[in-house]
């Protein structure tokens, strides 16, 4: 009897297979793709470990084991980039990741079809700019002179000097973290949205059997049903806070906003690439990927221990 089910399993199985293969097919390119550029890096690793010399390949470096990481420790520039970028990441994450729940709570709450479209479609379009793009466009709005945003303060007699957005550490600060958080939030709202539509409409009627309200809804019904996509979401960005986007900070770069605009990327690109020294950029690289990597662990284990979804 058992082996009678086990030969009806294969034998279904192979069915699907057959009337299923182009799937797998078109997987095998994304997970190719993932094998090669992600994994098969993996070996390379090793540089960090070594004094490593491009003409003299692996066998001819030579191995000088944490002497790399030693002196990346004690340089003041990496302490300076690794302190910005954990400042500025933390601050993306505490401003940035509040802001797509909100969006895509308004969004769900629109009625009208069309606009609720054209409005997804316009806030998601910032979101496929690089940031060359984003920057030009924002420098051309924003000087101090000149730009459209500066203009039209002075016009309403709101300011009588134009403001620094771009030019002055503190407001490009500001300028900077803003501008991440308006290029991101559109499509940092599709996850939640989609969550949101899988909310059985059950939980909507009861809770208007009930007397509850709009706000009411969001509260007590709509977030708690998301609430294990936060957690998740959560998570994941907590891995990046090691992170930097080396062509964000490089378009948005001049010389009067160097004390904040150099972190880790421009670090690894300036002390390590640059200048051919691969073996500084790695150890950098390896040192933001384990703290990551770290810090989803211990954040799944805290979610795991007050009762939420993780990861694991």
């Amino acid at each position: 009897m058992e082996a009678r089910v086990i030969r009806k399993h294969r034998r279904s199985w192979k069915l699907y297979f057959q009337e299923n293969w182009h799937l797998y097919a078109m997987l095998l390119i994304p997970v190719a793709f993932v094998i090669i550029f992600k994994y098969a890096a993996y070996p390379g690793l090793r540089i960090a470990f070594m004094n490593y010399k491009p003409a003299k390949g692996y066998a001819g470096s030579e191995y000088v084991g944490f002497q790399i990481f030693e002196k990346i420790f004690k340089d003041k520039d990496f302490i300076r980039a690794l302190k910005n970028s954990l400042a500025f990441n933390f601050l993306d994450l505490a401003i940035g990741f509040p802001v797509p729940i909100i969006l895509a709570l308004l969004l769900n709450e629109l009625r009208f079809q069309r606009y609720k479209k054209f409005s997804q479609t316009v806030l998601y379009l910032p979101h496929f700019l690089s940031w060359v793009i984003v920057a030009n466009v924002a420098l051309n709005l924003f000087k101090p002179e000149t730009g459209l945003v500066n203009i039209l303060m002075r016009n309403a007699g709101w300011i009588d000097k134009g403001i620094p957005f771009l030019t002055e550490k503190w407001h490009w600060a500001t300028s900077y973290l803003l501008i991440g958080v308006w290029q991101n939030m559109g499509w940092g709202s599709i996850i939640y949205l989609a969550a949101i539509t899988g909310i059985s409409p059950d939980l909507y009627e009861a809770a208007t059997i009930d007397g509850a309200g709009r706000w009411r809804k969001i509260w007590n019904v709509t977030l708690p049903c998301i609430r294990g996509t936060m957690v998740t979401l959560l998570i994941m960005n907590l891995g990046r806070v090691m992170g930097s986007n080396f062509e964000r900070l490089d378009s948005f770069g001049n010389v009067q906003v160097k004390e904040f605009q150099y972190q880790l990327a421009i670090y690894i690109y300036e002390k390590g690439l640059s200048g051919g020294n691969f073996s500084r950029a790695t150890a950098v690289g390896l040192f933001q990927s384990l703290v990551g990597l770290i810090l989803v662990l211990v954040s799944d284990r805290v979610s795991k221990s007050l009762g939420e979804n993780g990861l694991l």
